[in-house]
């Protein structure tokens, strides 16, 4: 198992108001908590994304690491933190989970490790676009960083716009398995649907 996972917490939740969307309680455990509880078996390693005071996690027991490229250019600069955090420690892949997104499945790892291509992201069915890319949920080798940094470097800021360009493998998942909690209203729906 050569892969590490990188838990993305580097947004700003602005349509929740600010602050740590990843501390959100539902049914009386956080949301980075359970993100943890359910990628940790699937991996070798756990590292964290965010900006700011990094100290404020200190709780999770986790490795933290900020974005290397400045001014929140978004998820594809998390990406970038976790692989070179990924190489420094010896990682050939680096698995990408979302802060906010607690029901993601059990194998995902191991279903997304069945293809060899650079960059293999998860995606759900949709009745109007056919398949729609959930972007933060992926497997990428991390030989791609360097790539990775020219894009975001020249203003890439799009995961479809770089995945697109590196080859990247589509697996089909259930749609209600990346559930993401943006809102108020998302929180309360996830709490009526625990299992």
């Amino acid at each position: 198992m050569n892969s590490c996972a990188v838990i993305l917490a580097g947004g700003q939740a602005s349509r929740m108001g600010g602050g740590d969307k990843g501390r959100l309680m539902l049914g009386g455990r956080s949301l980075i908590d359970r993100v943890i509880e359910r990628i940790t078996p699937q991996v070798a390693a756990v590292v964290l994304n965010a900006n700011g005071d990094l100290i404020r996690f200190d709780d999770l027991g986790l490795p933290v690491v900020a974005d290397s490229i400045p001014d929140h250019a978004g998820p594809l600069a998390g990406i970038l933190a976790g692989m070179d955090w990924a190489s420094e420690h010896g990682h050939e892949w680096l698995i990408t989970v979302a802060a906010d997104t607690p029901f993601f499945p059990m194998d995902m790892v191991e279903r997304l490790s069945a293809y060899d291509n650079p960059v293999v992201l998860a995606a759900t069915p949709d009745p109007k676009l056919g398949l729609m890319r959930q972007p933060t949920f992926g497997r990428w080798h991390v030989g791609q960083r360097h790539d990775l940094r020219y894009a975001l470097n020249k203003g890439v800021r799009k995961i479809r716009q770089w995945a697109e360009a590196q080859d990247e493998v589509l697996v089909v998942f259930d749609e209600a398995d990346f559930f993401n909690i943006n809102t108020p209203e998302d929180l309360a729906w996830a709490e009526r649907h625990l299992a």
